[in-house]
């Protein structure tokens, strides 16, 4: 889209706005459910880890939904992609307030995981599109906010309506949500057409870059990390910096107060240089695992460092960023696969950070696990950075 076409500012403003609720109503879906755990298996009368399938199904959800959904629809205008993405919200997370039964639960939570990398998707195809030149990377960046802000609101809140009534109010309350969203997308946001028609074998192009690959791979070794320490914050808590468990609550906050902040400026740092924006930031993270294992004694210390690891949560711009510069096609397929490594991440780290517990580890020896993840991601970086400079000198010679 040329700067003649772009919305002007106060629209943009409210077609942001739009966009990030879709986003927040997909944290709140996602995230709500980890507290609730303990109030299904009550329900349903199984045990916690029976229950804990309702998380799994969602993320199989997104695994699933997201490429297929993206290259069906990549060359829908994204206002209706949406509007078919925010229906299949407002059904599933209807019927999985309504279910009967474990089973039902699952197969409704996968459901409701099917369009949520989509979502994500072509929400930032879209931020990307109306986004002023030099700009781009920090409108996409406040897409992501909506679900940095779930954490902080959103989650604690339903946890709490969860509790005093029922976990199925949480689920319904996340149905009405994407339906007012679907009525806000069809009322604030403009039909644009794509910058260019995609086709399949554009798409499929981008499996053969082996710089994607090894930009993805930050994501799926490094970004475990964050999981993993993200995981076991509450066993940490009740078993080595023994507090309060309110103290848990405090600490998820600080999480997602990180979530946001980082989010933001990591955004803007993307537009002068997301590579070297990502390896400062995995350095970062490493030192930050590294410390929770000693801060974890102090309360206080420990609310700082989980907050810092918070702020790491937007290496999702910088990779959505990067990925988006080395492939100038296939961005359907781009935004499908970016979803996929996350949650690859977000099962990789808990399952690690388990093994070490379940070989003596104590919960907060998670961040010298975690620090491994990480590492593991900035040598993905390092590779990455080389390919590039190899991509760059390539093309100066041509």
């Amino acid at each position: 889209m040329t700067s003649a076409h772009l919305p002007q500012p106060t629209n943009r403003v409210a077609i942001m706005f739009v966009l990030a609720l879709g986003t927040f109503i997909l944290g709140l879906t996602e995230f709500s459910m980890m507290p609730m755990l303990p109030l299904i298996s009550e329900t349903f009368d199984v045990t916690p880890t029976q229950s804990g399938y309702a998380i799994s199904a969602y993320a199989m959800g997104v695994v699933v939904g997201a490429p297929i959904l993206m290259l069906t629809t990549a060359n829908m205008r994204k206002r209706k992609a949406l509007l078919i993405f925010l229906t299949l919200m407002f059904i599933a997370n209807g019927l999985s307030a309504l279910s009967n039964s474990l089973s039902q639960l699952i197969l409704f939570r996968f459901l409701s995981g099917l369009p949520h990398g989509a979502y994500f998707g072509a929400a930032i195809l879209l931020a990307a599109d109306i986004a002023p030149k030099g700009k781009r990377s920090a409108f996409m960046s406040k897409i992501f906010m909506g679900l940095t802000i779930a954490t902080i609101v959103g989650v604690p809140l339903v946890t709490l309506i969860g509790q005093n009534l029922s976990w199925r109010y949480c689920l319904a309350g996340a149905s009405v949500l994407s339906l007012i969203a679907l009525v806000f997308v069809y009322k604030v946001v403009p039909t644009v057409d794509n910058r260019k028609p995609s086709n399949l074998l554009n798409e499929f192009s981008v499996l053969k870059d082996k710089l994607v690959w090894s930009i993805l791979g930050i994501v799926i070794i490094g970004f475990g990390g964050v999981f993993c320490i993200y995981t076991y914050i509450a066993d940490t808590i009740l078993d080595v910096t023994q507090t309060p468990a309110y103290t848990i609550s405090i600490a998820m906050v600080m999480f997602g107060i990180g979530c946001t902040l980082g989010n933001y400026f990591l955004g803007k740092a993307a537009d002068v240089s997301a590579i070297k924006a990502t390896g400062i930031c995995l350095i970062c993270t490493i030192i930050f695992a590294i410390a929770y294992v000693n801060a974890s004694h102090n309360i206080w210390l420990l609310y700082a460092v989980i907050f810092l690891i918070g702020c790491s949560i937007g290496l999702a711009t910088l990779i959505q960023t990067l990925l988006m510069d080395v492939s100038p096609d296939g961005h359907a397929m781009i935004g499908a696969l970016v979803q996929c490594a996350f949650n690859v991440a977000n099962a990789i780290g808990p399952w690690v950070g388990g093994i070490a517990i379940a070989q003596g580890a104590q919960p907060n020896q998670t961040g010298y696990v975690a620090a491994a993840l990480f590492l593991g991601g900035f040598i993905m970086w390092v590779l990455s950075y080389m390919q590039l400079n190899t991509k760059k000198k390539l093309a100066v010679s041509a």
